[in-house]
């Protein structure tokens, strides 16, 4: 069954909007996990301006579920990864002033960076996700770098799911094939929401997770925390009926 990932990284943001600690950052992951989730994520960027590295040792102990810590493989972020020991840490190529994730890896031309920060990781003791879009070369090149799973970037689809969600799935599709016969797990993320998470864990095989935090935190606004964790994870299993 694919496991539902909360990324918490909006309700950093919201409490950094006024100093101090309200919205308390560590409660909330505590809550994600009591309502349903089945992982945290969160995404510490350099400039810290959501999740900051002191929210990441501070969540660590608190919760149970699985910690997912993605970022770009900087000294820093490394680092931070062989202190904290997160069950997974999923790679993306942000560079620094990016206002979020925008692209996937091309593993082919940074295989040997990757490779180097993917044994690193294995090292201290997390599993390795890696971002990659569509192209499927990027998927073969990623087994080489070492990675146990890919996650697919999705904004793609979402923005072509309206117009023709069979045409928007199809690539994807592809992608999770490859990665399965490959023997890579598969991951997914960006912009998936409660209107197009159903056709793609429906249409999507061997689908370990979905990461989903800005349309997931933008829900509960409307519906709350826990009904909106819930919501989703209906959505999750409709694609499995």
């Amino acid at each position: 069954m694919t496991q539902l990932s909360v990324n918490i990284n909006k309700i950093a943001t919201i409490r950094n909007a006024r100093g101090g600690n309200y919205p308390n950052v560590a409660e909330a992951a505590k809550n994600c996990e009591r309502f349903g989730a089945q992982g945290i994520t969160v995404h510490p960027r350099p400039d810290q301006r959501h999740i900051r590295y002191s929210d990441v040792h501070e969540i660590k102990p608190l919760i149970t579920t699985e910690f997912n810590i993605e970022g770009y493989p900087n000294e820093a972020f490394l680092q931070l990864i062989e202190v904290v020991k997160p069950d997974q840490v999923t790679l993306v190529p942000d560079p620094p002033n990016v206002l979020t994730s925008n692209a996937g890896w091309d593993t082919k031309t940074h295989q040997s960076f990757l490779k180097t920060v993917i044994a690193r990781i294995h090292k201290a003791g997390s599993r390795c996700s890696i971002f990659v879009d569509t192209d499927l070369q990027n998927t073969e090149y990623a087994v080489q770098c070492g990675t146990d799973r890919i996650e697919m970037y999705t904004e793609p689809y979402a923005e072509n799911y309206e117009k023709d969600r069979d045409l928007a799935i199809t690539p994807f599709v592809e992608t999770a094939k490859l990665a399965q016969s490959l023997g890579l797990g598969i991951n997914a993320g960006h912009d998936l929401s409660l209107e197009n998470l159903a056709w793609f864990s429906k249409n999507i095989p061997f689908l370990d997770e979905v990461s989903i935090g800005h349309a997931l935190i933008s829900d509960a606004l409307y519906y709350g925390l826990e009904n909106t964790i819930q919501m989703y994870l209906r959505q999750l299993n409709q694609g499995t009926e």
